[in-house]
């Protein structure tokens, strides 16, 4: 089994025709070749995957093809050094180079130097290559190589001659995916290849490992059903079903299918801000001379143009400008399901013919969807259980559901109905017994919503607010009725502790405090000896605000104390006392101090060992 190549390897230009979307560049490049105008100092910048190393390699091989009459096959691989400064970015690899650079070439007339990622080097590196740079041997030329330009001292980009490379446009880069799928025999959509080169983002190299990955998972034949699926991306389908729901004022099959776009897994952002895309593609299609700023193939060129004709530039421009702002709100939305659920429906509103039809966040009301038919979302269904009829998602069965689980209905017993054959009396009577119950039990379910909706009035009418003055006046009552059934509770233990029992469990909360990180809390229980008389804790403390500190979380501590002295009669009796001496919680080196202050040796001892305190 050969080992495989991936494509950005296999196809990677070998000379400067095959260089795709930088022709100005490679124009420019062959004549400064051809006039020996090459400058000994070339910065290519621009973004990813554009053809900056590939450019500096190809033009490395070409300038010494065009400086003598060597063989053809020669590539001067011994004239070429490439460094790489994301990990040699330090003077000892700069100055090797410096080094290196007065020895002239061998074979060849030059010396090319290529630095890759060059904006990685140290401010050090840079300036030990300033003079180099700057007065380079005859025989050397550097060729630097950057994504991020701003990066590079000013100084080195004074001494180099720029070339900006561009983004690739996705029409050449289309154009180059459709040559290399017929070179390895794939059959591919135009489409699908637009939809790749789309999703590259200007940078050729990312486009080629996204095909390599769409094949692995399509095999020969590359359709857009296999790209979306595989790139997880909207395909330009749902958007045309979209507007033409928006042009319908379909609200109801809006929301639906936003549901099924959700279940499969895509990002509500980006369904907004391509929805946002599709409609500026609808209005660049709304003039024959702007057609050509559509970046689509041929067959989804046409469908913009037959759905262009169906909207007008008015609706366009307040649906681009509510899908912009949507898009800009998402991030800070704390709901963000329901703020595109939102827009969906104001988009649908635009064409509507209510009052406030003007109104950019007019909304058309639930009440002219109440007989609106909408069909059944294809995302994935709740498993229903054995015996029950139709699917959950009906809204038929909602209403029956909801009273088959009524308790009354339950409780009311069940009155058989014979089904033998016997007389017509019989019959009728079995009949009129069946739709007595039946009115009987519809009877029960109403008298039963009736009652739950006057007690839910009543209720309503009850509630007052908490700033009147009948608020008020309710909240005394509430509270002075808890106090009275505080006392009606069972009585709560009251078991015997001594002195030595709460000391210890002072002292194991202390380090409970100290182990949860509560050190402020800690010190201020460890700052005085709690003293008991019967059942009431006696402390004092140097200052008020400790006193204070306590006093709001007096409540927790006596909790844990009562619970584990299993006696819920303790209180605390906090007050403050200036003669009490603060207790500290010393450092290491508060400490060391103390020790130095008692003993100065002590600090001689550690100078002369070297030690740390």
């Amino acid at each position: 089994m050969e080992p495989f190549i991936v494509s950005a390897r296999k196809y990677r230009p070998e000379t400067f025709e095959d260089v795709v979307g930088q022709g100005a560049i490679t124009q420019t490049l062959e004549n400064a070749i051809k006039s020996n105008h090459l400058a000994q100092a070339l910065l290519f910048t621009g973004p990813r995957g554009v053809g900056k190393t590939t450019c500096a390699r190809i033009l490395a091989k070409k300038i010494n093809h065009e400086s003598g009459d060597y063989d053809p096959d020669e590539d001067f691989a011994f004239n070429i050094f490439e460094l790489d400064a994301a990990s040699n970015n330090g003077v000892d690899q700069i100055r090797s180079i410096v080094d290196q650079v007065r020895i002239p070439p061998q074979v060849g007339k030059y010396k090319i130097y290529i630095i890759d990622e060059v904006h990685m080097l140290s401010n050090a590196a840079f300036n030990a290559f300033l003079k180099t740079l700057e007065e380079p041997p005859a025989h050397a030329i550097f060729i630097l190589a950057t994504t991020e330009k701003h990066k590079i001292i000013p100084t080195i980009l004074s001494r180099c001659q720029i070339f900006d490379f561009k983004r690739i446009t996705v029409s050449a880069m289309r154009e180059h995916l459709k040559r290399i799928a017929s070179k390895e025999g794939i059959v591919a959509e135009e489409d699908a290849l637009q939809i790749i080169a789309q999703k590259a983002d200007g940078a050729l190299r990312d486009s080629l490992s996204i095909f390599d990955r769409v094949v692995s998972f399509s095999g020969n034949e590359l359709t857009v059903k296999a790209v979306t699926e595989n790139l997880n991306v909207l395909d330009r389908e749902t958007y045309f079903n979209v507007t033409d729901l928006l042009l319908e004022n379909n609200i109801p099959q809006l929301l639906v299918d936003y549901d099924v776009i959700m279940a499969k897994g895509f990002d509500g952002q980006h369904f907004v801000s391509g929805l946002a895309s599709h409609f500026r593609d609808l209005m660049v299609g709304k003039d024959e001379r702007t057609i050509a700023l559509l970046e689509v193939g041929e067959q989804t060129k046409v469908k913009y143009l037959e759905q262009a004709k169906k909207v007008d530039l008015a609706f366009l421009r307040k649906a681009i400008e509510i899908a912009n702002q949507a898009d800009f709100n998402y991030r800070s939305s704390r709901n963000q399901r329901l703020l595109v659920e939102l827009t969906l429906m104001q988009l649908a509103s635009i064409t509507s013919d209510g009052e406030k039809k003007n109104d950019i966040k007019y909304i058309i009301p639930a009440v002219q969807f109440e007989n609106a038919a909408v069909s059944e979302p294809t995302a994935p269904q709740l498993n229903t259980t054995a015996g029950e009829s139709g699917s959950n998602n009906s809204v038929e069965a909602v209403p029956k559901n909801i009273e088959e689980q009524k308790p009354e209905e339950s409780q009311k017993p069940i009155i058989p109905v014979s089904t033998s054959t016997s007389s017509p009396d019989s019959q009728s009577i079995s009949s009129t017994n069946t739709s007595s119950t039946v009115e009987t039990k519809k009877d029960t379910i109403a008298e039963s919503l009736e009652e739950k909706r006057q007690a839910l009035l009543n209720k309503s009418k009850k509630n007052v607010s908490g700033l009147s003055l009948q608020g008020i006046e309710a909240k005394k009552t509430l509270i002075a009725k808890q106090q009275g059934r505080i006392t009606e509770n069972d009585q709560l233990p009251e078991d015997a502790f001594t002195q030595e029992q709460l000391d210890m469990i002072w002292s194991k909360y202390i380090t409970h405090l100290q182990d949860r990180g509560q050190q402020i809390l800690a010190s201020i229980l460890n700052a005085d000896q709690p003293q008991l008389k019967g059942t009431v804790i006696h402390l004092r403390f140097p200052n008020r605000s400790m006193k204070e500190d306590l006093e709001k979380s007096q409540g927790q501590i006596l909790e844990y104390i009562k619970r584990e002295l299993n006696n819920y009669l303790i209180s605390f009796e906090i007050a403050v006392d200036t003669t009490v001496t603060k207790k500290y919680v010393y450092t290491d080196q508060d400490k060391f101090s103390k020790l130095v202050e008692k003993n100065p040796a002590v600090d001689v001892l550690r100078k002369t060992f070297d030690l740390d305190f």
